[in-house]
């Protein structure tokens, strides 16, 4: 009988780990779980999308969903994208009054590209895509208050997409010559004898490292490295400026030469702690607030081996049996696009133009393509005070006032949505546009209770609310609903309750 020494028992528990990552992944789901796990890698799935999962096993579900994913929107984007963009980049010799007429123009596009892509999230087949563009878009932050140019957010949205289940280490070196990007940290005016760190250091901290795994020298060098890299004003496109460019030896994490941006990105990606801050980073969007460090150095070590292939890592996490431990669920709370969007996909709400919504997710602070700050949209817990609770429930008891008279529904949105910075610039049309694309708004509550047997006029019997609730809600309701209630007003009840907020 061989010895029983170390590394054979190091051998024999990576064989019983494989065995049981197995056998979890054969599990078979059911409905409640196909309904957790397409909340949880999309937005609120409705039944149909639930009848497509359920049978499935967890493995083939997360083959399914990552196999679907995109590269391209399917919706249509606006015309204006490919102009040039000229309203920070070369405006300088516009009057006063062409100036404001710009600024008003950008304003508008501004809405306009919310209301797209929030179209493509609403109308999309694959809604892992979606979630996983809006994660970069956090994650590579910039804002079209500073760049000033919706072109270019629109194009570095684009480069999200392409990339949204693609390759990190490509989309890292991308987002080096992403304009948007440039001018947001500045790296536009980075050159030899005066460089400016804003980029290199935000590259580290958050995009690839974390505080920590690097020395302030490291921000100045990796500074040094990306001298150069800047933006042509007539035409917003990338340029490297040789004149710019410092072509002396340079120094970042240990490694000497005369580096340029891409080489610098390089050795980031080849440091350990590169592929641990992202998987933990995506621990955080889909599956708890408090990622498993073991999990997350197993999950990090095959993601490096993948050469950062984003889809070994979702795979990895997906299948992870923390994702499916029961004490995970209902423990991340919704953001502001997840809120609403996933209860307009759900269930199924008519519109003719999602103008509207752009306001609502605005007001309750996730104002697309304008982050805060360059750390992003914090998430989790802080989506969610005594404030923002109020407002998003006040937003779901507009959603569903089907049954109110449409002018007055306008009023009472027109009312909320004249808060939010920047309306003034849709003008007379436009308020016009929003006030119409509110009466049009629609929710056929009698169509939506039939699926589990109910009506909108009667109670549901106890087998008819249950079902309904597990439709609705991750977990039991956090106070006891109303028996008595009829169809509508008991799903409005459900709605209501604070569990409604979370995944």
């Amino acid at each position: 009988m061989p010895a029983f020494t170390p590394d054979r028992f190091k051998m024999m528990a990576a064989m019983l780990l494989c065995l049981m990552a197995g056998t979890v992944s054969a599990q078979q789901l059911d409905e409640a779980d196909a309904r957790f796990f397409l909340m949880r890698t999309g937005f609120a799935p409705d039944r149909d999308e639930v009848a497509r999962y359920s049978h499935l096993s967890r493995r083939q579900a997360v083959e399914q969903v990552l196999a679907e994913t995109r590269s391209t929107a399917a919706t249509a984007v606006p015309g204006w994208i490919d102009e040039q963009p000229i309203s920070s980049l070369n405006s300088k010799d516009k009057s006063d009054d062409e100036k404001k007429a710009l600024r008003e123009q950008e304003q508008r596009r501004a809405f306009e590209l919310r209301g797209w892509w929030l179209r493509e999230m609403l109308s999309t087949t694959t809604p892992l895509t979606e979630r996983m563009t809006l994660f970069w878009h956090n994650h590579f932050t910039s804002s079209q208050q500073k760049v000033r140019s919706i072109q270019l957010m629109a194009h570095q949205n684009s480069l999200f997409r392409q990339q949204a289940s693609g390759n990190f280490g490509t989309l890292l070196h991308a987002i080096g010559r992403d304009p948007a990007m440039l001018l947001y940290l500045d790296n536009s005016s980075n050159r030899k004898g005066a460089p400016n760190e804003n980029f290199a250091r935000e590259v580290m901290e958050l995009f690839t490292l974390g505080e920590g795994h690097y020395e302030e020298q490291d921000v100045k060098e990796a500074a040094r490295a990306l001298t150069g890299w800047s933006v042509e004003r007539d035409t917003g496109e990338f340029r490297i400026r040789p004149a710019a460019h410092d072509t002396g030896s340079k120094t970042v994490l240990g490694v000497s030469g005369n580096l340029d941006g891409d080489a610098m990105f390089d050795i980031l990606l080849a440091q350990p702690a590169c592929a641990e801050y992202l998987v933990a980073k995506l621990w955080r969007e889909f599956i708890s607030p408090t990622p498993d460090p073991r999990e997350v150095r197993r999950i990090a070590g095959q993601l490096r081996d993948s050469h950062y292939d984003i889809k070994t890592a979702l795979r990895e996490l997906f299948l992870a049996p923390a994702f499916w431990e029961v004490n995970n669920r209902a423990t991340l709370v919704k953001s502001p696009v997840e809120l609403v969007v996933g209860t307009l996909r759900q269930f199924r709400f008519s519109y003719d133009d999602p103008l509207p919504f752009t306001f609502a997710i605005g007001q309750l602070g996730q104002n697309l393509f304008n982050p805060p700050n360059v750390k992003g949209w914090p998430g989790g817990d802080a989506w969610i005070n005594s404030t923002t609770l109020l407002a998003r429930e006040a937003v779901l008891e507009r959603l569903f006032r089907a049954t109110e008279r449409p002018a007055a529904r306008a009023q009472v949105m027109m009312q909320d949505g004249a808060k939010l910075p920047g309306q003034q610039a849709l003008g007379r049309e436009g308020k016009i546009q929003f006030a119409n694309a509110v009466t049009r708004i629609g929710f056929d509550a009698h169509a939506w209770l039939a699926e589990f047997g109910s009506d909108d006029a009667l109670v549901p019997d106890l087998r008819q609310r249950l079902a309904i609730q597990r439709a609705v809600l991750a977990r039991e309701p956090s106070a006891p609903t109303n028996a008595a209630l009829h169809g509508s007003a008991y799903l409005r009840s459900l709605v209501m309750d604070p569990v409604y907020q979370l995944k």
